[in-house]
């Protein structure tokens, strides 16, 4: 019974050694981590369990992207992964893009989005609103079509009012007065 006074411990007589990543259940290479930690001094002292977690934490954070990314790159239409892909993947997942908030991804592109002020309020509802204010506005104009300031009343030229500007003329406002209820 000589190399079982560990608990099972120690190599068995003959048998082949399995690697930290193997008994960790991981594919990140969990030796090559432990070496780098010692190596970059970033500790004096380095646990045993460092490497293992560390490697682990890696492992799903790259699963994570790899997974956005392919989604991505099945949506394009695309069997290989690019790194637009990669910048679709991080950026549209919202954890992610707190993660990797100050990353650059070189060839990445940006998301494609239209600031909301640079688009017509209502795309829809002035589609159908143009055709039924065009009619109204060509029966007040005599015919004559407003294009697309249809919404706005047509300005009428005030009659002479002894030296008064266009703007103070009580016929005007008298004619945009009697236009408002009209609508």
């Amino acid at each position: 019974m000589t190399g079982k006074g560990k608990g099972g411990r120690g190599k068995a007589a003959g048998g082949k050694s399995v690697s930290r990543s193997k008994r960790a259940g991981l594919q990140f290479p969990v030796g090559r981590i432990s070496r780098f930690l010692r190596k970059g001094r970033y500790a004096q002292r380095v646990a045993s369990g460092a490497p293992i977690y560390l490697a682990a934490v890696l492992e799903y954070l790259s699963a994570e992207i790899l997974e956005l990314a392919g989604n991505a790159a099945r949506d394009n239409k695309r069997s290989r992964i690019i790194p637009r892909h990669l910048q679709l993947a991080i950026r549209n997942d919202e954890e992610l893009n707190m993660l990797l908030g100050g990353v650059t991804i070189a060839s990445g592109g940006v998301l494609p989005r239209i600031e909301p002020s640079l688009l017509p309020k209502k795309q829809r509802d002035a589609a159908t609103k143009d055709v039924g204010t065009k009619k109204k506005a060509d029966t007040k104009t005599g015919g004559k079509t407003m294009g697309s300031t249809a919404q706005k009343a047509p300005k009428k030229t005030p009659k002479k009012t002894g030296g008064k500007s266009p703007a103070k003329a009580p016929a005007a406002e008298g004619a945009e007065g009697a236009e408002a209820p009209a609508s």
